[in-house]
């Protein structure tokens, strides 16, 4: 990344102004403009060639694209010469201008903008990761309400809370400082911070995380640190260092390219002077060595490489799978392990109602628990009464009208349903004033273990009473996605090692989903920080990890993983913009895929590259050994760039796309 952005609110508003244009659409962006300015002379000129125009019009529009997309790789390869490097952007700036030379201009023309476009894609990216990190701190609002020794209230930049300060945090506000409850009691929305689905009730003594959103009630929060280490500050911080410190890994002729290039270029200027210096003619010593440099020019190398790896990535997102550079094409097919965030990755990230168990006694059949649940639910906002009134309706239910309804924060709702009083809340709340009489203590029992059973199936769990009496415990937890199980046998059948669970979620719930899935390696109640740690431990024993995940929270593991995938439709703007895949239309099964794609995609950048080396070979042997005719030179490669061409645009079949074997053809 271009910018490093730091840990507080303020310092982060004003390191994170990049050298970029601050305005969001990719037009903004130079390279982007110089990219397609030179596409478009490039086509202009192609169409005058075809079009038997004069020669000087289309010889104008093809000089004019290697203008417009040259100058600037042109510029930077001249730059690293400073610094005794040569690459190979200007590498092919050079034989672009010898094609020219030799009246190859369209060849040049074609060079000129693949690496045109190559650089405004990665520049579109990098710049989209930017502003979505600076998109992350609007996350923690801008103000916080102090309380001051005397009680009285205050209005301060949150950026200025220290440990140790009072805000009070109304219902529907984001709370702006990590810290402690000391009074008041609410429901808070920190799946931005942990990834649970449901909201977590919040009273005196439990911690809370700046950037989370309050629910119905009043909190009084004690800050714990200072803004510069909030939880939420130390995400954009990590994200900002996990993409500027991951190491750029590079197509497989990019690592060759210093030695290649500078070899090319010695034996082209040895080839031109020593004939010069022993007496050949200018043009004689010139024409060979402009031969060899064509004959010898990475162009089909280039075109070995990338064609393959367009080819798969366009069959990609054919399949709902968008990879977003060839390097990452080439890069997923050396993934051995896949580790999943759990909740709107590996489950659909929608708490359902997963239980109904009605109490002996309570004189209700599974049904009228449901419609009595659903009803006292119905006005409620929450994701927990939004499954139940799911649920009835589901079930065919009338839910009832109710009245007298009340929300009491962090504990409930409470409403009258023909006539009968009826409460829905958390057991700790509920069960204090269980049933009396002589079997009191029998039906309290039965109630304590039907919340046990759910709570350790790792369901939340909800108490129904009716006139003050448990009548029903709900059950409600997040559904695995239907094609979980068969995905992680299809990846354990490419990658050869079972995925990994990294999730914030309790661990009772991550070990049922994960146990659904046939995962047997758990990490639940994890951190950012803990993610990332996570990952980095598993890529130090040797594997290429690739994360799938959703959330804010995910965002700085998957830009630390070797590739992150992101789910996108439920993704937040963070982690689709960090990660190096997005999946489309969230099924899972595009996993496998995209990595069976790439070892292919890999095998024919394998077998084009020999192609190409021997062709190349061949042609510079007779041209050093004989006498290579220039048109027989520019034959020969252009025949070569042709054949490595066609043979990647074989990837583009929808065949290729196939799951591990003798799996299903869940992808289609």
């Amino acid at each position: 990344m271009t910018a490093v952005l730091t840990g507080s609110r303020a310092a982060a508003g004003q390191d994170a102004v990049t050298a970029r244009p601050q305005e969001s659409g990719a037009w903004s962006l130079p390279e982007v403009r110089w990219a397609v300015l030179a596409t478009l002379l490039f086509a202009a000129g192609l169409a005058a060639r075809l079009a038997a125009a004069p020669a000087w019009l289309w010889w104008t529009f093809f000089l004019a694209c290697y203008a417009a997309g040259g100058w600037e790789p042109g510029l930077a390869g001249l730059r690293a010469l400073r610094h005794r490097a040569l690459d190979v952007d200007l590498l092919m700036v050079v034989a672009a201008i010898g094609a020219a030379a030799i009246g190859q201009v369209l060849d040049g023309g074609l060079l000129i903008v693949i690496f045109a476009t190559s650089g405004a894609l990665e520049a579109v990216a990098t710049h989209h990761t930017e502003r979505a990190v600076r998109g992350l701190l609007d996350l923690a609002p801008d103000r916080a309400v102090r309380l001051g020794p005397d009680g009285a209230e205050e209005l301060v930049d949150a950026a200025e809370l220290a440990a140790g300060d009072v805000i009070v945090v109304r219902p529907g506000e984001r709370i702006a400082a990590d810290g402690q409850v000391i009074s008041g009691a609410s429901e808070v929305d920190q799946a931005t911070i942990t990834g649970e689905p449901l909201p977590a009730p919040k009273e005196a003594g439990d911690a809370v995380f700046a950037g989370t959103l309050n629910g119905t009630g009043a909190l009084t929060i004690r800050a714990g640190t200072a803004a510069a280490d909030f939880v939420i500050a130390r995400i954009v911080s990590m994200v900002a260092e996990a993409s500027a410190t991951k190491a750029r890994t590079q197509l497989f002729i990019e690592k060759v390219e210093r030695r290649y290039s500078v070899g090319m270029v010695a034996a082209t200027v040895a080839l031109f002077a020593i004939p010069l210096l022993a007496g050949e003619a200018f043009q004689a010593a010139l024409l060979r060595a402009m031969t060899f440099m064509i004959v010898a020019s990475p162009c089909a190398v280039v075109l070995a490489t990338m064609p393959p790896l367009l080819a798969a990535m366009a069959n990609s997102g054919r399949h709902g799978v968008l990879v977003k550079s060839a390097v990452v094409m080439e890069e997923a097919g050396q993934t051995g392990l896949v580790a999943f965030d759990k909740t709107g990755t590996l489950t659909e990230g929608t708490p359902r109602l997963a239980a109904v168990r009605v109490l002996a006694g309570a004189g209700l059949t599974e049904h009228d628990a449901l419609s009595l649940a659903a009803a006292a639910e119905n006005p409620s906002e929450h994701p927990l009464a939004r499954a139940v009134v799911s649920a009835a309706k589901d079930a065919g239910l009338t839910v009832e009208a109710a009245t007298r309804f009340a929300a009491l924060p962090g504990r409930g709702v409470t409403a009258t349903v023909g006539g009968r009083t009826v409460e829905i809340g958390s057991p700790r709340h509920l069960l204090g004033t269980a049933a009396v009489g002589a079997s009191a203590s029998e039906f309290r029992q039965e109630v304590h273990a039907a919340v046990a059973a759910l709570e350790d199936d790792g369901q939340t769990v909800a108490v129904m009473r009716v006139d003050g009496t448990p009548a029903a415990v709900l059950g409600i937890a997040d559904r695995l996605r239907p094609a979980a199980a068969e995905t992680v046998v299809a990846i354990i059948a490419v990658t050869g090692a079972a995925p990994v669970l990294l999730t914030g979620d309790n661990r009772r719930a991550a070990a049922r989903l994960a146990a659904e899935a046939g995962i047997a390696d758990v990490r639940a109640e994890l951190l950012p920080e803990d993610k990332v740690a996570a990952v980095r431990e598993l890529e130090a024993a040797g594997r290429r990890v690739l994360l799938a995940g959703d959330g804010v929270n995910d965002a700085p593991a998957l830009a630390a993983a070797s590739i992150g995938a992101a789910m996108g439709r439920a993704g937040s703007d963070l982690a689709l913009d960090t990660a190096d895949i997005v999946i489309m239309r969230d099924d899972l099964a595009a996993i496998p895929g995209v990595i069976s794609l790439s070892r292919r995609a890999r095998r024919v950048v394998t077998a084009n590259l020999v192609i190409a080396a021997v062709i190349i070979a061949a042609l510079v042997t007779w041209d050093l050994a004989g006498h290579l005719p220039l048109p027989l030179g520019v034959l020969g490669h252009e025949g070569s760039t042709v054949i490595v061409g066609l043979n990647g645009l074989r990837l583009l079949r929808a065949r290729t796309w196939t799951p591990a074997p003798d799996q299903p053809a869940t992808v289609s």
